[in-house]
């Protein structure tokens, strides 16, 4: 079942929806549950109420996975730049989009300190690192991978699918050289060759595939599990990144 709740996001004064997926039986089990926290979350559940109309099917996919969890979706701001502002925590300066100011580490302030809080007392959770993740795609992919840097005691889990992490490599690299990543952390990263500058033969040797490596070294390094795929004509879609969502559930929850 699916819940919808407006939260204030006090840095820009607005609401954003949080879209929250309970397991079937959880109003009768009486058990605490797993969370995982997912960006741009109105794509999670139904094609309807995804941005270009196709979902990443969360919902029929929690249906048949072995481990119950709590899903929550954050939605972000769809005015002007607004979902670039609040899903970056650095501020840009890109040839594609120009100039913007980042405010995704109020957003991962906000995350941590007001809407995790409001899920662990409004539902039965597991509140413990352990027992939390974190993942999204794109701008959600790099939001993804800053909370599993910056906020490793909060989230041990994070899956970052088609990271906009070449929008600002230098920055994140600094940040993850300086996060005490524990080694009880699994984080997952994957690219598509088909949105991916075909600037080498080997699909392991593009930028986009050097820069995924690059930011998972500061995890294995730490004795971390980092989990690599490049997916063979993979675009920077959602019906791709649907296909990835048994990969990262299974390696995050399962291993």
């Amino acid at each position: 079942m699916i819940h919808n709740h407006d939260l204030l996001f006090a840095e820009v004064g607005k609401k954003r929806r949080l879209h929250i997926y309970l397991p079937d039986d959880y109003y009768e089990n009486n058990q605490p549950y797993p969370v995982m926290y997912f960006f741009d979350g109105q794509n999670l559940f139904f094609d309807q109420a995804a941005t270009y109309g196709k979902s990443w099917g969360l919902s029929e996919f929690m249906q048949s996975f072995s481990k119950p969890m709590i899903i929550v979706g954050l939605e972000c701001g769809h005015e002007g730049n607004e979902r670039l502002s609040e899903y970056c925590p650095y501020d840009v300066t890109s040839p594609y989009f120009g100039h913007f100011t980042g405010i995704g580490q109020q957003t991962m302030e906000w995350l941590v300190q007001k809407v995790k809080p409001f899920i662990d007392t409004t539902y039965t959770t597991y509140p413990f690192r352990e027992a939390t993740g974190i993942a999204g795609s794109s701008m959600g992919g790099l939001m993804a991978l800053y909370a599993a840097g910056a906020y490793n005691h909060i989230f041990s889990k994070a899956a970052c699918v088609s990271s906009a992490i070449q929008l600002c490599l230098p920055q994140i690299t600094d940040d993850l050289a300086r996060s005490a990543i524990d080694s009880n952390t699994r984080i997952f990263l994957s690219w598509g060759t088909e949105e991916s500058p075909k600037d080498a033969d080997d699909i392991w040797q593009t930028s986009t595939a050097k820069a995924n490596k690059q930011v998972a070294a500061y995890f294995s390094d730490r004795q971390a599990a980092a989990y690599l795929y490049c997916q063979e004509g993979g675009q920077h879609r959602e019906a791709d990144w649907e296909k990835q969502v048994p990969l990262f559930m299974d390696f995050l929850w399962l291993h």
